[in-house]
């Protein structure tokens, strides 16, 4: 078992269920999203924001999704 992480921001980073993945849209333009593991967000590329992931819970609140700075 590895010790407890140091980083506050660790717990944000937990997994997703695949599953659930599969389901989830944007709730701004009901398009697909990408899992960001790295970041521990769903992006929207057509909305430009990023859902947070909180210990392995999607925020999928647009008052909470970040704004992309360059949406490709």
């Amino acid at each position: 078992m590895s010790p407890p992480s140091d980083d506050p921001a660790a717990p944000r980073r937990a997994g997703v269920d695949p599953k659930l993945l599969e389901i989830l849209v944007c709730p701004a333009t009901h398009g697909t999203l990408e899992y960001d593991a790295a970041a521990g967000e769903l992006i929207s590329r057509k909305a430009g924001l990023a859902y947070p992931i909180r210990d392995g819970i999607p925020i999928m609140l647009v008052s909470e999704a970040r704004q992309l700075r360059d949406v490709p």
